[in-house]
């Protein structure tokens, strides 16, 4: 196990530590940046208002909105002789965000993302497969440099081609696998399309995130692939990955960096801070970086922290497993459904695969939600290619069921044939909305 002496401090050293920090990355932010210099006059402080830890309330949230707002550099602190990288987010919904890393600000990354892979199972003398996508997508990047700054052997091999993936895995035995959790799932389907044994490979532990995941995928992942399987966060906006990873010894929640980051679990409605372990909305400030010095980012993302000991033996809190995204979040019939809280059940359904999609579509002036799910290659062929046979629909009477009962939901179901949703080689789609389609001219 390799322990950094960040991930041991006491408390007291950790906040002593973080509120040294602060100081400086809110100063910096005041002096460098001309949209938190208007920030910080509009409400009416300065730096110095910065005395203790809980004095961070005292600053205004940064969001998403205000980088596109100020889009491309008007949230950086650092000129842009001094930028080394940029990198974006894909602007499908509008115009880019836009992240920038000075030399300092790589170099602490590539610090992060090795002591994340640690955490996940990486060693010194071992091979890294890195799925992620590379480009302006901080994952591939960024698990890239963490695996040669620990010592690994990284295959940069992105994402797609699984039938190259698969050659690779098994010609060159990488111990790590990196990717998302749906096309690691990808992968060991494929591997079983070939006649292959996902089990049998080199892969000891993989290393997947860049979108929620269910601790019933986890023990899939595991089972099919022959893995541990943990979970890793991150977000462009504050670094990329390596912001939170688990440990292999006990994969109960995401360590924090909290060296780099100070963060914040608040009530998305009331912005008021929530009590430990109580469910909200993450909210980080960097306390490092220098080329978007990020203050009291809003992520969208819902998780719980905690602060007790782990077994591994790291003294860092730790936050939960995403449970979604505030963006992601449905409201069925009155009643708030994250995707993941789906999938958690679904998965226990062995006539099914593990791959789902919910479809929105618009039913006079009401919403309206279909679940479309695929039947296993077994059940499939016992239905002898016949979706309306009766046992076919028993099972989505049994579904909707599971959905009343565990979700709290009254949803329609539509069973396909396997392979009828697209698998993902990023990350995966789970919602179709196509309430709004775009007017012809």
């Amino acid at each position: 196990m390799i322990l950094h002496r960040e991930e041991t401090l006491s408390r007291m050293e950790m906040e002593k530590l973080q509120l040294k920090h602060l100081k400086k990355t809110v100063h910096a932010a005041f002096e460098k940046s001309p949209f938190y210099k208007e920030r910080f006059k509009t409400a009416g402080i300065t730096p110095d208002v910065i005395q203790q830890l809980d004095d961070i309330q005292k600053l205004p949230f940064t969001q998403k909105k205000h980088l596109r707002e100020h889009y491309p550099f008007g949230l950086f602190a650092a000129d842009r002789k001094d930028l080394i990288r940029i990198h974006a987010s894909s602007g499908t919904s509008g115009k880019p965000t836009i992240v920038g890393y000075t030399k300092q600000d790589i170099e602490s990354w590539a610090d992060l993302a090795a002591r994340g892979i640690a955490l996940g199972g990486g060693t010194p003398d071992g091979i890294l497969h890195n799925a992620y996508g590379y480009g302006l997508f901080t994952g591939g990047l960024g698990l890239h440099a963490g695996g040669e700054k620990l010592g690994m052997a990284v295959i940069p091999v992105s994402v797609g081609n699984t039938d190259r993936q698969i050659t690779l895995i098994e010609d060159l035995q990488p111990e790590v696998i990196c990717c998302t959790p749906s096309y690691a799932l990808n992968i060991a389907e494929r591997m079983r399309e070939l006649g292959k044994d996902s089990c049998a490979t080199s892969l000891q532990y993989g290393i997947f995130g860049a979108e929620p995941w269910s601790e019933e995928m986890r023990k899939t992942l595991e089972e099919r692939l022959g893995i541990k399987a943990c979970d890793i966060y991150g977000l462009s906006e504050v670094m990329g990955p390596g912001v939170a990873v688990e440990c292999r010894e006990a994969q109960d929640g995401l360590h924090l960096a909290e060296d780099h980051f100070l963060t914040e679990v608040i009530d998305p409605d009331t912005l008021e801070p929530v009590p430990e372990g109580q469910l909200g909305e993450l909210v980080f400030t960097s306390l490092k970086k220098e080329a978007i010095p990020m203050i009291r980012y809003r992520t969208g993302d819902i998780a719980s922290i905690t602060r007790e000991p782990c077994k591994c033996g790291r003294t860092t809190a730790r936050m939960s497993r995403i449970k979604g995204r505030m963006d992601d979040m449905l409201i069925i019939r009155g009643v708030n459904v994250f995707p993941s809280e789906i999938e958690h059940y679904l998965i226990k359904v062995p006539e099914i695969s593990p791959h789902y999609q919910l479809h929105l579509n618009k039913q006079g002036p009401l919403d309206e939600v279909t679940l479309h799910v695929e039947l296993s290659d077994s059940v499939y062929a016992e239905a002898e290619m016949d979706l309306a046979h009766e046992k076919i629909e028993d099972l989505r009477r049994r579904i909707q069921q599971l959905m009343r009962e565990s979700c709290l939901v009254s949803i329609d179901v539509r069973i396909l044939a396997p392979k009828s949703i697209p698998r993902s080689e990023g990350k995966a789609v789970r919602i179709v909305d196509a309430r709004f389609p775009q007017a012809f001219a």
